[in-house]
């Protein structure tokens, strides 16, 4: 049975060229068609689960093996009574032979075939999209693209078979047409309609992802697309699956170990914020990034902060958090430090980041750190020589900064984010946290992390600059980079998926609650249950 459950282990992920080389080993050792039965199978036991009291169930079946899956489910649903209705793509004459052997199937066992989707579908009913699945390679045409307008038009709950159509398995961008319109209304029904002329789409909207997980479910377009994400392995055995090596992870919840009682201050490290540009530079003050930084390193365990603003002085104490410790930059000292640089640091940060890429042990660089090395090429290199040197850095770029470094645009970032994000990584030699819907996690000679947490709360000004404090919270405590870049923004996106509904949200009250972070059962019910999927169950 296709299980949803929450990811407590690291789970790999297959993007579609290593899952058709899975696909054929097992087709290889199993009798002919057992695959496509097996998924249509599993897509008809999640359909009656999903829709146990539908009138009707639509399918929408593409020309390919994606759509034999659909007939495949529709074979069972039929015989379950709850009416499937049919509009396939393909022809008997030209479908591949398991596709072709699940239409006879369907005929044969009464399947109602039509040549336009059902009318009548309501909220209790079911809408299934076996249009493409992991072989699409452009946006949908014709009769395919008017059945996907309709899908997603339909009052009824959509499931997706493998994939939802458009959406790339391997990078999470979307290749239909009607991607805004999806994703503008399961972000907010009620305003897509009325500006798309949709009618709201019920939650929840479900995806079976089948014999693998796929990398462009949980990044880019690809959380919004899929909504609940189902998984089935189909029987596989466990050496065919584990032949391939993952071309990616799913980032996991981080366990927390219990502080030893016998623990003082310099037991977990000190962290230095270096940012924070004054307003007499340039008029343009960005001292508070630097305070929330320094807030969430503090929130998120550190055992001193130390907070070096670029202001020239002008700040001289901070009464509303009197545990930080204000320091000039020249009085820091770098080799004891873990040092998180950048974050409104604006045109100021130039004069310190030499001496940060030359002396701190373990670094973050942020927001202008990254625009400034992205500009100076003696910096990139200083950059570069930091791992040899035995000394840790983490990068964390939204996908703007992360094309400055790159000599690209944010666009074809965010077109390709897990190769974006391991370009940087290896050009740089460093911890890369590409931020965003399905942050990306890489670390050179590693697949890339995909972190499973968050929602559109972290949308706004400052959070990116809790991110990087709470980054280099861990980094202190003596993770390793891909370990606390990992840790840490897990843990920040969990904060705001169970935040309280009526609690106002802000970067400076996530800061504070970065310390909050429990995966227990204990955690407060009242909060939204962000469940994923895992092989199994």
């Amino acid at each position: 049975m296709p299980t949803l459950v929450r990811s407590q282990i690291p789970l790999a992920l297959h993007d579609s060229a290593a899952t058709r080389r899975i696909e054929q080993a097992a087709a290889n050792a199993l009798p002919a068609h057992t695959l496509m039965q097996r998924a249509g199978l599993a897509t008809a036991r999640l359909a009656l689960a999903l829709a146990p009291h539908a009138r009707r169930v639509w399918i929408a079946a593409g020309p390919g093996n994606n759509g034999g899956d659909g007939l495949e489910a529709a074979v069972h649903l039929n015989a379950w009574g709850l009416n499937p209705v049919v509009t396939w793509l393909g022809r008997p004459d030209t479908a591949p032979p398991d596709a072709r052997a699940s239409w006879q199937r369907a005929v044969q066992a009464g399947v109602m075939f039509a040549e336009q989707p059902p009318a009548d579908l309501g909220p209790q009913d079911l809408a299934i999209d076996a249009l493409l699945g992991i072989g699409a390679t452009r946006a949908p045409g014709g009769r395919m693209a008017d059945w996907l307008q309709q899908l997603h038009a339909s009052p009824a709950p959509v499931l997706a078979v493998d994939v939802p159509t458009g959406l790339n398995a391997d990078t999470g961008w979307m290749r239909t047409p009607v991607t805004t319109e999806i994703i503008a209304a399961r972000a907010d029904p009620a305003s897509a309609a009325g500006q798309f002329g949709l009618k709201p789409l019920p939650p929840p909207h479900h995806t079976l992802s089948l014999l693998t997980l796929k990398p462009g479910l949980f990044t880019a377009h690809g959380r919004d697309a899929s909504g609940a994400i189902w998984f089935d392995d189909l029987g596989l055995p466990a050496n065919l699956r584990d032949a391939e090596p993952p071309s990616a992870w799913l980032n996991a919840a981080p366990t927390a170990a219990p502080r030893p009682h016998a623990s003082h201050k310099g037991s977990f490290g000190d962290v230095a914020i270096v940012g924070g540009e004054g307003l007499a530079a340039r008029g343009l003050g960005m001292t508070g990034a630097a305070l929330l930084a320094a807030s969430a390193a503090l929130h998120g365990g550190a055992g001193r902060v130390l907070l070096s603003l670029l202001d020239d002085g002008q700040m001289t104490h901070i009464a509303s958090q009197p545990e930080l410790m204000l320091r000039r930059f020249e009085r820091l000292e770098l080799p004891a430090l873990t040092v998180v640089c950048g974050c409104g640091g604006g045109d100021a940060v130039s004069a310190v980041l030499p001496a940060v890429l030359h002396a701190a042990p373990r670094a973050v660089l942020d927001a202008d750190a990254l625009n400034v090395i992205a500009a100076d090429a003696a910096l990139q290199a200083a950059l570069r020589q930091r791992a040899p040197a035995g000394q840790a850095t983490v990068l964390t770029p939204h996908p703007l900064e992360a094309a400055r470094l790159l000599g690209s645009t944010s666009a074809q970032v965010q077109q390709g984010r897990l190769q974006a994000a391991t370009q940087l990584a290896e050009r740089f030699a460093c911890t890369v946290v590409l931020k965003g819907s399905g942050s990306v996690i890489a670390t050179p000679g590693q697949p890339p992390v995909i972190n499973p947490t968050g929602n559109a709360r972290l949308a706004t000004a400052g959070t990116g600059d809790v991110l990087a404090g709470l980054i280099g919270a861990h980094l202190a405590a003596g993770q390793s980079a891909p370990q606390a870049a990992a840790d840490a923004v897990y843990r920040h996106g969990w904060v705001a998926d169970h935040w309280a509904a009526e609690q106002p949200f802000t970067a400076g009250a996530l800061a504070r609650h970065v310390g909050a972070f429990d995966t227990s059962p204990r955690a407060d019910i009242r909060l939204r249950d962000q469940s994923l999927l895992a092989p199994g169950g």
